[in-house]
């Protein structure tokens, strides 16, 4: 299950998000979203759990628990919709 992690602390790595999820079962991967451009984090990021019971469990457990300070936002991501392609108005 792919689970979304929002209101992240801007200076949590990867390696911490994983260890937190680590504590409810097996994480594939953690990824926190980096902005383009100046490289620091956007404040959200996924992880993916391969055992949906073990997901789930990590959704309630996590869900609004405090993080170096904030509240996480943690639910199951939803697929990407398909955007318009940008255009220049130039």
């Amino acid at each position: 299950m792919n689970i979304y992690v929002g209101n992240l602390p801007y200076n949590l790595t990867e390696a911490e998000l994983k260890a937190a999820f680590e504590a409810c079962g097996q994480v594939d991967s953690a990824k926190i979203v980096m902005d383009r451009y100046s490289g620091r984090s956007k404040g959200f990021g996924f992880v993916e759990m391969p055992n949906d019971e073990e997901a789930k469990a990590a959704l309630e457990q996590l869900s609004g628990k405090d993080l170096n300070g904030r509240a996480l936002n943690v639910s199951e991501a939803k697929p990407r919709e398909e955007r318009p392609e940008r255009r220049n108005s130039w």
